[in-house]
């Protein structure tokens, strides 16, 4: 084994010697990748608070906290301003949700939205979205220079003849449409090369920023109880109206302010002469929260983006929902209507030091610009990397020394400059509000999927959110994509789908793995079961063909004819092939144990209600007093002898291990009362609930002392079954108890348990790890062979010997063990059962080499697993765990 430690290798020692396990084999997860992931962690070093909250803050709080909070009261009314927020936040608050859950499933990579959309849907959704997403947050970037130019203009802008407003020596810039372009161009500059430089500095400077927003933000709050009434002087509006008023005023709190700022007044927007309506006020406000993927796009620079992207994004949304509902309260109480449909940036004229509003505008409008402008690139070089559009974005693959993606960085800088000829924040608002709500929209429709497709590897740490709450983000994103503009929703939207098949039929082939593949097999699955004989008529009858043939090679006449024949029903050929068979084939072996109880016929008798499965339907006949199944023959009578010998039992397990099939031992499930072991953990006693169900897992190979390797692909596949019981609807109140067999004078014994809980946690599995010390037990095992050395040689050789048709078995030491040694390990699970587990889990060992060693096989397994209750006695070849998104 390599001497290089990757991510998840675990190393538990014994009293034989070290057993190094690496989790990375067995969970499909490459040993180079691996690697890769371990040297990005090294250099991600950003936490929740500088790694998600500040820079979703920053984003969040841009222009329009101090821009436009003004206009959408001034135009909506306190009311439908305090509803647009609430429908606002309601929507970003469910794809958050999403987020989270995408998020804590696995280890998350740089790209943000992108990786998790792309590795959750698959490559066609996760390029389309992936190229929306980069231009929302294009847009998004030319949208705060725009508004950092309208911030600076009245402040540096020379004042229009016949206007109120006086000259100063700080007037000095020429206003116009091209002149405005240029100070849009020359900022977006300075954010070019910061950005070219590298994001490093962006990060350094964030909390800078941050702290100049919050003192911002703060004298604000202070002035509305602090400054008493004004007048304001207006910006420059002869262009609306000749007559149109030079001043407004400020009154500070009067009940008659906020009476007449109560309900709507949609009138002309003084910046771009556009008659303004809910919708097109609801654009602009949206943008103030379409930060929150701020934390996600820093996902390859945070130390633990599982951890702090869930705490991160909902912190800052909770912060700026409040701030923004307090901010809007108190303008509609203060500011007369006029003052706030004509001067966008009144909360500069009356705070108590007015510079203090420009430096936060400024500020916030260069920082949240200058993320968009990082965020964009990143996307775009995430897009490059994954070949998704072959070589139509090599070049954006090339980086500086450093690790920088300069080319890309180029790309979307050119592309912001092209978006700033629209001239005006309001005019490209809504472009930008519907690219962001169809990257929602996606976001949700990935965790759906997820959630729908039903695979054993979803299982998030965030567990707030369900297939409701995807469903509504879906559906608001959709909604208020079309109120805001029904012609850009729809070419949005078609663009998406195009840039869809493009990446179907031209893409390369992606290792992510496709949900359509899994909910193609959810739902084939769920209608197969469907099928039901009893409502079968002959008006719809169809042929049903067995077509039998040597050769197919020699009869595509007959088999063609025979497809034509077959009118849509069921054709089999019969031909026995070597090879892969398709995705519907088992590839889990469940057999009953073999022993000495005589079977009891449960249907005797008994009445099942109708459903849809077929195998479960019961033939009523009425002309008998008893019912029964016409599907299933009678049980096995007590004197009856068995059809299958212990050994051939024996060789139906050990060929189903050759062929890769995993093979799962049921024993004692006629003891097993569905309904008391679920129920009886959802009673309730007084107001106390009593605890559900338990379901045990001993991961470790009892029938081999000697090892101590608790993370193989047997034990895994072991700890995934045990999940995915627990994920059920029914079982999810049960508990998972995963017991750890160790020596009680270990030094290394809390280190082990240590390691243990680190490999559970990756794996996103909750359960609750007892240490069991067993030393009274390997004792007996060593006393009777007399030494510790020749087990481990005689393992050593069954493993060298164990090699057949190039499938390598797992060692068996039968022929060794003694039947006191497995006794005492039967009565050591025994007497870790308080409380009674509803089932348990034990390794199964592979079936030995030497087919005359069958019956003690049987036997040793009879022993290890007798009077234990409902018991899976598990045998794993096939990885089925990952710990990548």
């Amino acid at each position: 084994m390599s001497e290089k430690t990757p991510l998840l290798h675990y190393r538990l020692t014994c009293s034989t010697g070290p057993v190094h396990t690496d989790v990375s084999k067995h969970t499909g997860v490459k040993m180079d990748q691996d690697d890769r992931r371990t040297e990005d962690q090294t250099s991600r070093k950003l936490g929740v608070v500088f790694g998600v909250v500040i820079p979703t803050l920053l984003s969040m709080f841009s222009v329009v906290v101090f821009l436009r909070i003004g206009f959408v009261v001034g135009q909506a009314g306190l009311y439908q301003s305090i509803a647009m927020f609430l429908v606002a936040y309601f929507i970003i608050t469910v794809t958050v949700l999403s987020v989270c859950a995408i998020s804590t499933n696995g280890a998350l990579d740089a790209g943000g939205a992108y990786y998790m959309i792309s590795r959750a849907l698959g490559p066609e959704f996760g390029g389309s979205i992936g190229i929306m997403f980069f231009l929302a947050n294009v847009c998004g970037s030319a949208l705060y220079i725009l508004g950092l130019v309208e911030a600076i203009m009245p402040t540096f802008g020379v004042p229009k003849e016949g206007t109120a407003a006086v000259a100063g020596v700080h007037h000095v810039l020429p206003s116009g449409y091209w002149w405005s372009l240029l100070y849009g161009t020359v900022l977006l500059f300075l954010c070019f090369i910061v950005c070219l430089v590298g994001a490093h500095i962006y990060a350094k400077a964030t909390f800078i920023i941050f702290i100049i927003v919050v003192t911002a933000l703060a004298s604000i709050f202070i002035s509305f109880f602090s400054v008493g009434p004004v007048g304001v002087i207006l910006p420059d509006t002869s262009a609306l109206n000749s007559t149109s008023m030079s001043t407004a005023n400020y009154t500070g709190f009067r009940l008659h302010t906020l009476e007449s700022n109560l309900f709507s007044n949609y009138t002309v927007d003084y910046t771009t002469d556009a008659m303004m309506s809910f919708a097109t006020v609801f654009a602009v406000m949206f943008n103030g929260c379409t930060g929150i993927m701020a934390g996600s796009n820093m996902s390859g620079d945070l130390k633990n983006p599982s951890y702090s992207i869930p705490r991160g994004t909902l912190s800052a949304v909770l912060i700026t929902f409040i701030t923004y509902n307090l901010l809007s309260l108190l303008a509609a109480w203060s500011c007369d209507r006029y003052l706030l449909q004509r001067d966008y940036s009144f909360l500069g004229d009356i705070n108590i030091w007015p510079p203090m509003v420009t430096i936060g505008i400024y500020s916030s409008a260069m920082s949240a610009a200058m993320s968009n402008l990082i965020g964009a690139s990143r996307i775009l070089y995430a897009l490059s990397k994954d070949n998704l559009f072959g070589g139509c974005l090599a070049l954006a693959k090339k980086t500086s020394q450093s690790g920088n993606p300069w080319v890309s960085v180029l790309v979307s800088w050119l592309l912001v400059q092209v978006v700033l000829f629209a001239g005006k924040l309001n005019t490209i608002a809504g472009i930008v509000t519907i690219f962001f709500l169809l990257v929602y929209a996606a976001v949700n429709l990935a965790c759906l999927a997820l959630e729908w497709a039903s695979a054993p590897n979803f299982r998030p740490s965030f567990p707030c959110f369900t297939w409701h709450t995807c469903t509504v983000g879906i559906l608001g994103c959709l909604v208020m994509m079309f109120l805001i503009s029904a012609i850009y929703a729809f070419v949005s939207i078609a663009f998406m789908l195009l840039l869809l098949m493009l990446i179907h039929y031209l893409g390369p082939i992606s290792k992510w793995g496709y949900i359509s593949q899994a909910l193609i097999f959810h739902q084939v699955r769920k209608y197969l079961l469907m099928l039901d004989v009893r409502k079968d008529h002959v008006k719809f009858w169809r042929p049903q063909v067995l077509l039998l043939v040597k050769n197919p090679s020699s009869c595509m006449g007959l088999m063609t004819f025979i497809n034509d024949l077959k009118k849509s029903g069921l054709y089999v050929l019969g031909h026995v092939k070597l090879g892969v068979l398709g995705g519907m084939r088992p590839n889990t072996l469940v057999l009953g144990f073999y022993d000495d109880c005589f079977p009891q016929d449960h249907l005797q008798g008994e009445i099942l209600p109708s459903t849809a499965h077929g195998l479960d339907a019961v033939h009523s006949n009425t002309d008998s007093e008893e019912q029964c199944s016409p599907f299933f023959p009678g049980v096995r009578a007590a004197e009856r002898p068995k059809d299958l010998k212990a050994e051939e039992y024996v060789s139906v397990i050990a060929d189903a291990i050759k062929m890769g099939k995993n093979v799962t031992l049921a024993r004692y499930f006629n003891q097993f009362k569905r309904d008391k072991v679920l129920w009886s953990g959802r009673k309730k006693r007084g107001h106390r609930k009593v605890t559900g169900p338990f379901i045990d897992v001993w991961p470790l190979n009892l029938l081999l002392p000697d090892s101590r390797g608790y993370v193989d692909i047997c034990s895994l596949f072991l700890l995934q079954l045990a999940c995915v019981l627990h994920e059920t609807r029914a079982w999810n109140q049960a508990r998972l108890r995963l017991f750890l067999c160790v020596e009680a004078g270990c030094s290394l014994q809390e280190e082990e348990e240590k390691k243990l809980r680190m490999m559970l946690n990756e794996l996103r599995i909750s359960a609750q790890v007892q240490m069991v010390p067993w030393d009274h037990v390997v004792a007996l095992h060593w006393q009777r062979q007399g030494g510790r050395g020749s087990l481990i040689e005689s393992a050593h050789s069954d493993n060298e010997r164990q090699e057949e048709d190039g499938i390598q078995t797992f060692p068996n030491n039968v022929s060794h063990l003694t039947d006191e040694y497995i006794c005492a390990v039967n009565s050591l699970i025994f007497g870790h059962s308080a409380p009674q587990p509803a089932v348990r889990f034990l390794y199964l060992p592979c079936p030995p080499a030497d087919t005359s060693l069958y019956r003690a096989y049987l036997h040793q397994v009879d022993l290890l697993s007798r009077d234990l209750g409902p018991t899976l006695l598990v045998h794993g070849v096939t990885p089925v765990v990952t710990t990548d998104l």
